[in-house]
């Protein structure tokens, strides 16, 4: 149910473009701010001159690679538009700005149709319950199929997917069918779409439904609290139609975000949570200015010369110059010396945010992604319900070019990551070096450029590296006996244990079965220290080990010799002994593919996925003459595949990796694997 918002709050109204890359998003903010009148043209991406693609990487490769906000005011209204990246690679990016608003503005390409990207976050924009607003942009391109792409719309997204606006005049303006009745369109009737969207709204309200069967018409601008809740509900998805390049309906899609896009009392609350695990019970953050403040950090930005910027969006209560504010479950309250409003590369000091609000903050440490900022000590276990992003699998091992610069490497690698929840780094033990995981080649190529560019630290790299992982096939036994005698106090701790395969995905457990303090209850935590050791380091092939359950059932100590050092090496030596006697096996992972390409090269692709282990599980039509193929293939054997799949296409050719789970792999691979480990000496 909408909650009664204060004033200012029910003038706002947040949007995230999201969708395919080359869908026009970025244009299409220019042609708003222009259209709204807060910049005096509109942007080149050409030239870099756009309000959000101010990042000088983003210039350079001409893409959006961060999420980046503006606001404009239209109709009495504040809306604040997230323009997200569309490639892929940069889900980390475009993800969170889900979590700071109440409507998810899914931007099409009307030439290519429905995109795989622009699928998923269809998706992931349900699952949050967001407001879904589809925006047809570039409506004026060559041999484009509008009706077509409507009807594959409603195909894929269902047909709850209906027109607030049709194309006229050969693509150079809209015609509104909501308010109106009726009118010339390019193709389809405005008067039907317009009954059809009344119908749709009205179902949701008895008392219109009855009102509508009785005098065969409502007026529109009745329909404002049904509207909502058809948009909270799912009931009803608007689709508009707009060209960022002649300018047709963008001032009409301007209206529709102000008049019709719910504000932050209308829109469904976010999924915060109190606890974690099966016990975390659902918080309701009320936009009222007035109570305790709930805020949430989408993003955050570590910047070389300003430090970290924190953006937040405020759902409940007030922050201001001045506030004292607790990041998560931390003990010590930071203050906010200063609040900023965020415009493209600009920052605006500003005096408060209230609900609804986007705002940053900058230079606290503390402050990190998917924090809650909060001014109540009891709302430290407040969080918001995590979203559910991409497993990074694309390795990249990498080192300083200058010896002594490890630490200085490893402190920007940190920052890089602080700002990309799909970036993970690693130091892997066993062979002595620091990898980086990403979600693609184009993802590790641009934190490449950034350290290199931005911090000045440059850094060689060696090839990708799998993350492959080490499990076992059958339950076996390990002992181990350490006894270490150097002239002074000696070393004493003996282990036995016996180890299990769990499914797939499972992880590890760790069980103590030991009776009568054969292992005195105080060394229990150092066997498990060592077997974890153990499993990080890998025991045949160098890769962590996963889907094992542990039990340590008997063992010995000495009164005087046992410590925890020596318990934590018959702990490892014990796992290991174990380890090579349960049929261990290397797993590599799997992902899902969707390779998107012109119907002609569809043979030439499945072909060449075959080759590459690659399994086909299906086809889909994206857009009249596009195809995707659907599969999945070992991730080992799609390094280059980029480029593979351009020559393969002409050029024409795109896709979306997606981790989905490990399988074991072929003999001859785990045989290469094993033979090129090297385990480092023990004592």
């Amino acid at each position: 149910m909408p909650t009664t918002p204060s004033p200012r709050t029910a003038t706002i109204r947040n949007l995230a473009l999201v969708g395919q890359s080359a869908s026009g998003k970025t244009s299409l903010v220019e042609a708003l701010l222009h259209r709204a009148g807060r910049i005096n043209a509109p942007g080149s991406l050409e030239r870099g001159t756009t309000v959000s693609d101010f990042d000088p990487l983003e210039r350079k490769f001409q893409h959006s690679l961060n999420t980046s906000i503006v606001s404009l005011e239209h109709g009495g209204s504040l809306i604040q538009l997230l323009d997200t990246p569309g490639l892929p690679d940069f889900l980390g990016q475009a993800l969170p700005a889900l979590e700071a608003v109440e409507t998810a503005a899914i931007v099409l390409n009307a030439a290519a149709g429905i995109e795989p990207l622009a699928t998923r976050m269809m998706d992931w924009a349900r699952q949050r319950e967001l407001c879904r607003l589809i925006v047809v942009n570039k409506i004026d391109a060559e041999r484009v199929d509008l009706p077509g792409v409507l009807a594959q719309i409603q195909e894929a997204f269902g047909k709850e997917c209906l027109p607030l606006n049709l194309p006229a005049g050969g693509g150079t303006r809209v015609v509104d069918c909501f308010f109106n009745p009726s009118g010339e369109a390019d193709f389809s009737s405005v008067e039907a779409a317009h009954r059809a969207l009344v119908e749709q709204v009205v179902e949701v309200d008895p008392d219109f439904v009855e009102r509508y069967l009785n005098d065969g018409d409502v007026d529109p601008r009745e329909l404002h609290a049904p509207l909502e809740q058809a948009l909270r509900e799912g009931h009803l998805i608007p689709v508009c139609f707009t060209s960022a390049r002649n300018g047709a309906g963008v001032a009409e899609l301007l209206d529709v975000m102000a008049a019709l896009m719910p504000h932050p009392g209308e829109g469904n609350p976010p999924h915060f949570l109190e606890g974690e695990g099966p016990q975390a019970r659902r918080v309701r953050a009320e936009p009222d200015a007035g109570r305790h403040v709930l805020a949430h950090v989408f993003k955050v930005v570590s910047d070389p010369y300003v430090g970290k910027l924190g953006l937040f969006r405020v759902h409940q209560g007030t922050v201001t110059r001045d506030s004292l504010l607790y990041v998560g479950d931390g003990r010590k309250p930071f203050k906010v010396g200063h609040l900023f409003a965020v415009h493209g590369k600009d920052h605006v000091e500003i005096p408060s945010a209230g609900p609804g609000e986007i705002a940053a903050v900058a230079k606290v440490d503390e402050i990190h992604y998917d924090a809650v900022l909060h001014d109540a000590a009891e709302d430290s276990r407040i969080h918001l319900e995590p979203l559910p992003f991409p497993v990074p699998v694309h390795g990249l091992a990498i080192e300083p070019r200058r010896r002594g610069d490890e630490q200085r490497m490893w402190e920007v690698l940190q920052k890089l990551v602080e700002e990309d929840p799909c970036l993970k780094v690693e130091h892997v033990a066993v062979t002595n070096e620091t990898v980086v995981y990403g979600l693609g080649e184009m993802h590790l190529r641009v934190l490449l450029e950034r350290m290199t560019e931005f911090y000045k630290c440059e850094v060689v790299t060696r090839p990708p590296r799998i993350a492959y992982r080490e499990t076992i096939t059958q339950a076996a036994e390990g002992h181990h006996r350490h006894k270490k005698q150097t002239g002074g106090a000696g070393q004493f701790g003996e282990v036995f244990l016996r180890i299990e395969p769990l499914p797939r995905g499972a992880g590890f457990e760790f069980v103590d079965e030991v009776k009568g303090g054969a292992i005195p209850g105080v060394f229990i935590p150092a066997v498990e220290k060592g077997v974890r050791q153990a499993m990080d380091g890998g025991v045949i092939a160098g890769y962590p080990v996963q889907d094992v359950r542990v039990v340590v059932y008997d063992g010995k100590h000495h009164s005087v010799d046992s410590k925890e050092i020596a318990f934590i090496t018959a702990g490892r030596k014990a796992f290991i002994d174990a380890m090579l006697k349960a049929g261990p096996i290397v797993l590599e992972p799997i992902v899902k593919l969707e390779v998107a390409a012109p119907e002609a090269h569809i043979g030439d692709i499945t072909g060449d996925l075959a080759t590459k282990r690659g399994q086909i599980n299906g086809t889909r039509a994206l857009s009249p003459g596009t195809l995707a193929v659907l599969g999945q293939a070992p991730l080992s054997e799609l390094n280059g595949y980029q480029a593979r799949l351009h020559a393969l296409t002409a050029g024409h050719g795109s896709y979306i990796a997606e981790f989905s789970h490990y399988e074991p792999v072929p003999p001859a691979v785990q045989q290469q694997l094993v033979s090129q480990f090297r385990p480092r000496e023990d004592e």
